[in-house]
């Protein structure tokens, strides 16, 4: 029974919110401390979330150039190797993104800019393939590789010129690691003497491209759902690869592509890598993610010498060990400043 003062009203002593829910085992003193306590754990389970859907495309990206090279020792182009890419990427994504239920209001509201934007800079992914792959007809595919990720220091320099985000001093060794792994792990150094000036120059395009992918998957359009996000830049990927391959349509592409290595080139390049990004960049951050794509190097040694009966050096692993200790370096970095 509540007590009354002499007027009738409750007396102070009485139990007010705040009491019961310290009587429900919270107390009002430690409300925020659990709100950041929350708070806290919550960010943290989503940039663990962001790592691994970003591990996961880094991994797709380093079987990519597996299928790339065993399409190119069956005779294929790069203009029937991309075009079948993109073409399924693009009827794959449209299907799922029609037969998916449970659109969100983002998804019903969009209107004409966001898919011009998202197509815009889509195009890099078409651009990215298209380097890449001339690149590794003048070069090895492991030095294409090298240049590749040089968009691992690009992306924290377009960071920092675009939103005056200076780079941690965790990062830059992450970074400085991370190369030295991958010139170890891909047995550049080897190579050195058939360097082709055409080839490091494709292939440092490729590193811009993806460059771009990467920020366009970390900024533009966060409020739509990823798999809609990625079917816009895949259309817009999939139109730059028409225009630039259109003589290549006009005398007739090989339609057996499609069958042998159209789908896994599409998958480990178009379908998969895209919606794993736009759901991870915005978890991890641009630089972050970035250095975690670094894993895609050990993952096409390991692939190709198993697939294509490559050998690896015990420098190679060396390398490897030193690119998964960079990526496991940040992110405890990360969870303890967390």
């Amino acid at each position: 029974m509540a007590q009354m003062d002499q007027n009738g009203w409750p007396s102070q002593s009485v139990n007010t919110g705040a009491s019961c829910i310290s009587n429900l085992g919270y107390p009002q003193h430690s409300r925020p401390g659990y709100i950041r306590s929350s708070m806290s754990l919550y960010m943290k389970t989503k940039t663990l979330q962001g790592t691994l859907l970003i591990a996961a495309a880094a991994c797709c990206y380093g079987m990519l150039g597996t299928f790339v090279k065993l399409a190119y020792r069956d005779g294929f182009t790069t203009a029937d190797i991309t075009i079948s890419q993109f073409t399924l990427g693009f009827v794959t994504l449209l299907v799922l993104h029609r037969i998916i239920p449970g659109k969100s209001k983002a998804e019903q509201k969009i209107g004409f800019k966001s898919p011009v934007q998202l197509m815009a800079a889509g195009s890099s992914l078409g651009l990215t393939s298209i380097f890449y792959y001339t690149a590794i007809q003048y070069i090895a595919v492991s030095l294409g590789i090298v240049l590749l990720l040089q968009a691992v220091w690009m992306s924290m320099v377009l960071e920092a010129i675009l939103h005056k985000q200076r780079p941690t001093m965790m990062r830059l060794v992450a970074v400085f690691i991370i190369v030295t792994g991958t010139v170890l792990a891909t047995g550049v150094l080897y190579e050195l003497k058939s360097l082709n000036g055409f080839g490091i120059m494709w292939g440092l395009l490729a590193a811009m491209a993806y460059t771009a992918t990467l920020y366009s998957s970390n900024h533009l359009q966060l409020h739509l759902p990823p798999l809609q996000k990625s079917f816009w830049m895949v259309t817009g990927g999939l139109v730059i690869i028409l225009l630039v391959f259109s003589p290549a349509l006009i005398k007739g592409i090989s339609i057996q592509v499609f069958i042998s290595w159209g789908l896994p080139v599409a998958l480990s390049g178009t379908i998969f890598p895209p919606v794993l990004f736009a759901r991870g960049m915005p978890l991890t951050g641009m630089g972050s993610g970035a250095i975690l794509t670094s894993l895609e190097v050990p993952v096409s040694i390991v692939v190709a010498h198993y697939w294509l009966g490559e050998n690896i050096s015990l420098l190679q692993w060396l390398g490897v060990l030193l690119i998964l200790a960079a990526v496991v370096l940040l992110n405890i970095r990360r969870k303890n400043a967390g």
